[in-house]
């Protein structure tokens, strides 16, 4: 079951890192998402900074038709996407998955026209958590 943080979605799984980060691009792509990049910070932290950091992906999820919709509605918005969603090693075989709150993320900008397809987005982004609860 997910749960909700101030402003995210997320999932405990009892799955080692790697099957977790696959898990969450298959549930992120089965509700419409594309990862437009992709940030691994504990390499990142070792080849930047010599420091051994557990592991932590950071996914930018995008849904290009809700892009285009919202780019309209407010041109500046691209400030604040993708939607990130993290990977993080829980410790003890635990993962743990969290998407961004599409409602607060796109709230920042006052525009409320954005208000519909920021609850939209969160359903497909809290479905696509949901999944991954589901199969742990």
């Amino acid at each position: 079951m997910p749960a909700q943080t101030p402003y995210g979605i997320a999932v405990q799984l009892n799955t080692p890192f790697d099957a977790a980060v696959e898990a969450a691009r298959a549930a992120l792509a089965a509700e419409g998402f594309g990862i437009l990049m992709e940030a691994d910070l504990k390499a990142t932290f070792h080849k930047k900074l010599g420091v051994d950091h557990t592991p932590y992906v950071i996914l930018g999820a995008c849904s290009p038709r809700d892009a285009f919709e919202a780019l309209n509605l407010e041109p500046d918005l691209g400030l604040l996407l993708p939607c990130n969603v993290i990977v993080r090693d829980a410790g003890e075989g635990r993962t743990l998955v969290s998407a961004i709150d599409p409602v607060v993320q796109l709230g920042l900008t006052g525009n409320a026209a954005l208000a519909p397809a920021a609850a939209t987005i969160r359903e497909r982004l809290a479905r696509a958590i949901a999944a991954l609860g589901a199969s742990k």
